[in-house]
């Protein structure tokens, strides 16, 4: 018997052994299922309009925005609140929790979107990282998106569900209580079990509402792409007044257009005069300021 020989066989079906196991999941006793691939996100580029150069002084788009942008329609009005406990646990975790109403919804959307920050460009290990978080191509309740901004871009895995809730009209908001059951009763599983089974739940049920917030909506287009402007005024650090969010956006369909479309929008916004070097980050400041 060759010795050596029986030796290389057998470390090289440990190694083959290691691999195989390597790629597959186990589910139970006696089950094992190869590796889910990655979600595939969809892009949608961010860019900021300076609101001393794009807004007349009632806070509505000049002339001159809503020529470029081909913008002939009315605008709509949307109003946004988030929910988060006082220690703003949900946010700590990179959860955030939204209800939305806009013009001529007949029921309110609940958002409920766990972010993932991008590192050195690298959207792959985000993808991986949610993966491994349970996010997955077999996961269809679940939409991925690349929101790219100006100096950063995250990974937002987001689900909405449409609820009536009885009481209310137009755009109006649900009060605290009425916000904080909607937003418990429609939480979606993963959220639930976090960190722990009944988590979120938990966390939900000593939300309280941060805004609202009473924003509005202009469509246009910007090469062609369907392109909404929308301004945002969120109140102030010292809470006397607002500070005027604009900000541009539309959607891609791959990390190729995202790159050619965003050097494109902020070369037109600069070109005009109405660039802004710097990131929304709307439900951040949000959170800080309501």
């Amino acid at each position: 018997m060759n010795i050596r020989k029986s030796i290389t066989s057998v470390v090289a079906a440990a190694v083959l052994g290691t691999a195989l196991i390597a790629s597959l999941v186990n589910v139970g006793p006696g089950t094992a299922v190869a590796a889910k691939p990655n979600m595939t996100p969809n892009y949608e580029i961010h860019a900021l309009l300076d609101p001393n150069a794009a807004l007349n002084p009632d806070h509505t788009l000049n002339s001159t925005v809503l020529s470029v942008f081909n913008i002939t329609a009315a605008p709509v009005q949307m109003n946004v609140q988030y929910m988060d406990t006082n220690n703003q646990d949900l946010n700590k975790e990179g959860w955030s929790a939204r209800i939305r109403k806009m013009t001529g919804d007949t029921k309110f959307k609940l958002n409920y979107k766990k972010r993932y920050p991008i590192t050195g460009n690298n959207i792959t290990a985000a993808l991986n990282q949610a993966n491994k978080d349970g996010f997955d191509s077999s996961d269809t309740n679940y939409d991925a998106q690349v929101e790219w901004s100006y100096s950063s871009k995250t990974l937002s895995i987001s689900i909405d569900k449409n609820v009536s809730i009885a009481g209310y009209s137009g755009v109006t908001l649900p009060n605290q209580a009425d916000s904080v059951a909607a937003i418990v009763n429609n939480i979606p599983g993963k959220l639930n079990k976090w960190t722990s089974p009944g988590w979120g739940t938990s966390v939900l049920s000593q939300s309280r509402v941060y805004g609202p917030v009473y924003a509005t909506r202009y469509t246009g287009t910007f090469n062609g792409m369907k392109t909404y402007i929308e301004v945002w005024p969120i109140k102030n650090t010292s809470g006397t007044g607002y500070d005027y969010i604009v900000e541009a956006s539309f959607k891609v369909d791959t990390e190729t257009d995202a790159a050619n479309s965003s050097s494109q929008l902020f070369s037109f916004l600069q070109s005009h005069g109405w660039f802004l070097p710097q990131d929304a980050l709307k439900t951040s400041t949000i959170l800080q300021r309501y």
